[in-house]
C-alpha cells in the first residue's frame, strides 16, 4: 500500500530556526530548508541573503497526512515566529526574512485562513498579524551546508536562536497554550 503524502511550506525567518521544531516528528518525512516567492532562478544563499530577489527563506516539509495533519503543522508553525513584524524576523532584517504561509490546495488555504484568524482573536498581540498566506510558489532547496543546521552546528544553531532573540521572543508570546 502507499502511502499519501503532501507538501507545506512556510517561512519564519531564519531558515535553519524553522527546520528542527518540524523535524524527526511522526509523519514527518522531510524538512528542507530553501527559497521560494522570488523571482531569480536557483537563487543562492548569498544573493537571498542580500534581500533584491524576492525570494522568503523556508522550509518545506513533506508529511504524511494520515499520521500529522495539516492543522497541526499551522498549530506548530505559528509559535515559532513573531507573525507581527512585517520587517523579519528578530535580529534578521529585510524581506527574505518575512513570515508567509505558502498554500499547496484550496484547503491548505482555508486552513492556513482559519488558524491565522484564531491568532489575530486569540494571540498574545496588541498589533495586526502581518503573515502573509499566498499560493505555493517554486522551492529551491538552499545548499547542502544550510539543511539540518540545528544538527551539523548544534553550537551555532543555540547560539542563533538566543542571540536572534528568536527564543526570548517565544517563551515570553507563545508560551500559554489555547492561542491557535
Amino acid at each position: 500500500m502507499t502511502r499519501r503524502v503532501e507538501v507545506a511550506t512556510f517561512a519564519g525567518g531564519c531558515f535553519w530556526c524553522m527546520v528542527k521544531p518540524f523535524d524527526e516528528l511522526p509523519g514527518i518525512i522531510e524538512v528542507r530548508s530553501g527559497y521560494t516567492g522570488g523571482h531569480v532562478k536557483n537563487p543562492s544563499y548569498k544573493e537571498v541573503k542580500q534581500g533584491d530577489t524576492g525570494h522568503f527563506e523556508a522550509v518545506k516539509i513533506t508529511y504524511d497526512p494520515s499520521l500529522f495533519s495539516y492543522e497541526s503543522l499551522l498549530e506548530l508553525y505559528w509559535p515559532q515566529i513573531d507573525p507581527t513584524d512585517a520587517e523579519g524576523q528578530f535580529i534578521d532584517r529585510g524581506p527574505q526574512y518575512r513570515t508567509a504561509i505558502f498554500y499547496h490546495s484550496y484547503e491548505q488555504k482555508t486552513a492556513a485562513e482559519k488558524s491565522k484568524q484564531r491568532v489575530e482573536e486569540n494571540g498574545p498581540f496588541n498589533k495586526p498579524v502581518v503573515t502573509e498566506i499566498l499560493p505555493a510558489e517554486v522551492f529551491y532547496p538552499a545548499e547542502e551546508m544550510h539543511q539540518k543546521f540545528y544538527k551539523k552546528n548544534p553550537d551555532r544553531y543555540k547560539q542563533e536562536r538566543v542571540n536572534s532573540g528568536r527564543d526570548a521572543f517565544i517563551n515570553k508570546h507563545w508560551k500559554s497554550p489555547g492561542f491557535i
